[in-house]
């Protein structure tokens, strides 16, 4: 197991045709550029992680090479199927490329589990199911030369830091393998993951690529991204590897320029959220996830979300959020406790306790599509988009600190906003 390419720094900027002799160089030392290509990049919610142009340019060498065959499967999870649209704006014209559609809960591969007793002893005994590991069958079936997984190493709220094996076992990866894993971090804790490598579940997906995945030879393709002095996108640092010695390179540079550490907590804080990115609460509370450690008690957190339309991406997983909403982990896990249907949707259940407060500071969010009702009915407070966007006017707001003392955050995807002394317990 190797890493082939680790790039980056703070300071650096990785220009798209040096993001191009870096992709050629480690095809290169695999042997060359193959014919028959799987790609697995994340879906239009990772719109800033810069894999759309990292697909872009390994679709390029591979047409140069005159290869034959060059699928996607975009990395959805428990997402919705990606539009026409949204490809074309994830990854541009790639005339000769072949889109498939994952789903989480048919058309896949079983390889196995990972013991209870793996699970209790991660776990620090909070938990001791299994975890059944199942992926998109074509990974397994579809007899490429090579499958390359394209994405972000950014903080996470469910493993603590995105990507590496985390695109495969989740992105493609099937009902309870999903499941059981986002509910051991929210049980184990979200704020004791987030920002963190070594966490309960990333130990999960280890096991699971070191006892199921390596045979794949899957290479990890692995952006770290960052904003520069005028706001805009830039690449800081590109690591590819088969290996979790990679992840971790990248998540190191990860942490230095995706978390933004205060001595004093938030206690207001807007946050917008793309509407190219953000339909559901299921994405849009990144909004509470990544600033949960800075925001300060009885503080107030506001979400302008003009693209918010439902609350799961999953149609199953919506009807439940609007069934028991998030009223913090006590009463969830009572729930999960006395409902079969939590019992068999625990990804669901883990949401609930992750975009809960826990009682500690309120959450506002101001909607066009979803109403005032839908809002209050899952335990947050509403306000008209067109008011709160007359008070805090996206284009006119920089991240940080504005006048009036609140804090902006343009991205929340995009990073993890912690206290000092909240991040060292």
């Amino acid at each position: 197991m190797s890493t082939y390419v680790a790039h980056g720094g703070k300071n650096t900027v990785i220009t798209t045709e040096e993001k191009r002799a870096l992709l050629h160089e480690a095809l290169l030392k695999l042997g060359g550029i193959p014919k028959k290509i799987l790609v697995i990049p994340p879906d239009i919610t990772r719109l800033h992680s810069n894999a759309g142009e990292l697909t872009r340019i390994l679709y390029e060498l591979w047409d140069t090479a005159n290869g034959t065959t060059f699928d996607i499967l975009p990395a959805i999870g428990t997402h919705a199927p990606m539009t026409e649209a949204q490809i074309a704006e994830m990854y541009g014209d790639l005339p000769k490329a072949t889109y498939h559609v994952h789903n989480w809960r048919t058309g896949l591969h079983d390889f196995g589990e990972v013991p209870s007793e793996f699970v209790q002893e991660v776990s620090a005994g909070k938990l001791d199911y299994s975890i059944p590991i199942a992926v998109n069958r074509r990974l397994v079936e579809g007899d490429y030369e090579l499958i390359i997984s394209v994405g972000q190493v950014i903080p996470h709220e469910v493993i603590g830091i995105a990507n590496g094996f985390k695109n495969i076992l989740i992105g493609t990866g099937g009902v309870e393998t999903i499941n059981k894993s986002h509910f051991l971090g929210a049980v184990d804790g979200m704020e004791r993951l987030m920002g963190r490598t070594d966490t309960s579940v990333r130990r999960v997906l280890n096991y699971a690529h070191a006892n199921y995945l390596k045979q794949l030879g899957i290479l990890y393709v692995m952006s770290v991204m960052d904003a520069d002095t005028t706001g805009a996108r830039v690449m800081r640092g590109l690591y590819i590897g088969d290996d979790a010695q990679t992840f971790e390179t990248a998540a190191e540079l990860s942490r230095a320029v995706n978390m933004t550490f205060l001595d004093a907590p938030l206690s207001k804080v807007v946050v917008y959220l793309d509407p190219r990115e953000f339909k559901s609460t299921w994405l849009g509370n990144k909004a509470i996830y990544r600033t949960r450690m800075a925001m300060a008690d009885d503080g107030e957190l506001i979400i302008i979300a003009p693209g918010l339309r439902e609350f799961g991406e999953d149609a199953e997983i919506d009807r439940l959020i609007r069934k028991y909403g998030y009223c913090g982990t006590p009463v969830t896990l009572n729930a999960v406790s006395e409902n079969s249907e939590l019992q068999e949707n625990l990804s669901a259940a883990a949401h609930l306790i992750h975009g809960s407060t826990e009682g500690r500071f309120q959450v506002t969010y101001a909607t066009e599509h979803l109403t005032q009702a839908e809002i209050e009915s899952v335990g947050y407070q509403w306000a008209s988009l067109n008011e709160v966007i007359a008070e805090y006017n996206p284009e006119t707001l920089v991240d940080g600190f504005n006048d009036g003392g609140f804090f902006y955050i343009s991205e929340p995807g995009q990073g993890l906003w912690a206290l000092r002394s909240r991040f060292s317990e």
